[in-house]
């Protein structure tokens, strides 16, 4: 299974990742990012790795079987 690493430091709150992939990716009212927590289904990994490669400060990534 996969999962996704959040450099939250990194992180500044472009929601990239999220208009590409929201079932995965989620900024909350404080512009904080929320991503889907534990493994990932196998029908999300496509897209949570779709939305990390946008990211543009690279602060997300997808880890493990893909």
């Amino acid at each position: 299974m996969s999962y996704i690493e959040l450099d939250r430091d990194k992180c500044e709150g472009h929601g990239t990742c999220e208009q590409i992939a929201p079932a995965v990716y989620h900024l909350d009212d404080e512009g904080e990012l929320d991503v889907l927590a534990g493994s990932l289904p196998e029908s999300l990994t496509k897209a949570a790795e779709a939305g990390a490669r946008v990211c543009p400060v690279a602060a997300l990534r997808v880890v493990g079987d893909q």
